[in-house]
Order: C-alpha cells, then structure tokens, then sequence
C-alpha cells in the first residue's frame, strides 16, 4: 500500500463548518419512527479475505443498500482498490448518494477523494473535528459535506451517532431496521461497548447486528472476554467483527455467538432478513 496523504493521518480540533461545495442541506432530526425495511450489508473493503477474486487490504468500508438511499460507510485505503473492488461486485460510484466517514485515520478516510472524482453529486458526512485541509480537499472535489457534531439522521433509518471520543473524534451509523438496530463501527476507537451503549441510548430498540472494526487486535483474552459479555448484556443478538478486530477476537466471539456469529471479510454480503 502506497504512502497516504499527510492530511489523512492528521490529528482532530478544528472548528465547526456547516458545508462546504455546495448550498446549504436540510439535515433532518433524529426520528423514533420505525421502519419496516431490511437493508443489505456488502464489504467492500476488509483486510479479511473473503470473497475469491477481490483483494484485501488493511481498512474498512460497506456499501448499505435497500433503505431510502444507498450510503456507503468508510472508504478504506486506497481509492483505487476500493473502485476495483465495487467494479468485480457491480456497484457503480454513481449509485451511492452519501458517504458517512468514521474518523480520519487513512485507512477508512483514504478512499474518499477518488471516490468522490467518480461521482461529485454524493454527499458527505464527516465528523466536524476533521483536518481543515481535508476539508476544503473536498470543497475542491464539488461535494457537499456535512459535518456531524451530535446524532442526526441521514436517511429516513439511517443515523450517525455523533462523534464519540477523544483521540481520534469518530461517529458510527446506526441503521434501523424492522428486527432492531444494526450499528457499524469503523475502529470502535472509543471502545465498542461505548458505542454500541450510546446507539442504544440515544435511537432505542433491540439491537440485531454490530459489524465493522472492534478494536481489539492488541487486546488480552480477558479483556476480550469482558467486552463479550459486555455486548451480550447489552443485547446484541449478532456480531460481524472483522477489520482490526484481530484474530483471536474473531475466534472468541465465534465460539461466543456460535450461528450468530456472521463471518465476514472483503465481498461478504450480509442480508438482514436472514437474521433472527
């Protein structure tokens, strides 16, 4: 993988910009409305191998599909990967309407900007603690952005919690859908018990999935085992680790949640219908 761009590693604490490169957006309220839609979930962009003929890469990214607009979550690395990736997958640039970026390490921000030169019209969602530098990069792409402080709603069933921690800011989506909550976590760098405890809190309801990166690659098996029981007492009936969740955390939670464990890596698709 090639050297990112200085701007992508850059640390956070800039002020607030309501948008930038396009006219101002109405971001609607958070709404307690449910909804009767189950999306599907695609990886396409994991340093877990999964699906033959894609190649992995250390970062993260998922296209969420069959709700009100298509959002795609992180953009990995590398732009190009992720726009190979898409190609053998059959997704086009040009179907995503909004892009929600978790925080700015280059791994999940690296792909944004080839992404955007391939569709201009998409609009995105970035915690506002981002690097000016970054910023006004996608001013000059022509995208809209928002950027996110609190909870707000993206979509009618698509949420960000907000930014969430100290070093780095990051925010996770929360999806709603007709079974209970499905929330995706870039790094979870503020801890994946925190997050999932604040989705909880702040959109209500049961909570069907959490997927993306749990941060637990350097963690002991105790301390691993401790935030197992720790989601387990918070409900969540499946889990999908993947990204820097690391190996042994992985195995722990298989052996955990048994067939609601859903192993996933770059291509896996999951469709929530399927899960009960």
């Amino acid at each position: 993988m090639g050297r990112m761009p200085k701007w992508i590693m850059m640390g956070a604490g800039f002020m607030f910009m309501a948008v930038i490169g396009e006219p101002p957006i109405a971001v609607p309220a958070v709404s307690k409305n449910p909804t009767t839609r189950m999306p599907t979930l695609t990886i396409l962009y994991d340093n877990n191998p999964h699906r033959h003929g894609l190649e992995a890469a250390w970062g993260f990214s998922c296209l969420i599909q069959g709700m009100k607009k298509t959002v795609l979550f992180d953009t990995g690395g590398e732009g190009k990967l992720l726009l190979e990736n898409m190609k053998k997958l059959d997704f086009h640039p040009r179907e995503i309407d909004a892009v929600v970026v978790s925080h700015i390490h280059g791994d999940h921000a690296g792909g944004l900007m080839p992404l955007l030169g391939q569709n201009r019209h998409i609009v995105g969602y970035l915690p506002a603690s981002f690097p000016e530098t970054f910023k006004r990069e996608v001013g000059r792409q022509g995208a809209g952005m928002i950027q996110v402080r609190g909870p707000l709603e993206i979509c009618a069933g698509i949420f960000s919690t907000g930014e969430l921690g100290a070093h780095p800011r990051e925010q996770a989506l929360v999806i709603r859908t007709a079974r209970g909550l499905v929330i995706a976590t870039g790094c979870a760098h503020p801890g994946i018990e925190r997050v999932v405890r604040s989705a909880k809190e702040k959109f209500g309801g049961e909570i069907l999935l959490v997927l993306g990166g749990f941060h637990l690659n350097d963690s002991s098996r105790a301390e691993i085992e401790a935030v197992i029981a720790g989601l387990a007492e918070l409900g969540v009936r499946h889990v999908a680790p993947s990204h820097c969740t690391g190996e042994d955390a992985r195995w722990l939670f298989k052996k955990a949640y048994a067939r609601r464990f859903v192993d996933v890596g770059v291509g896996a698709v999951i469709t929530t219908e399927n899960l009960r």
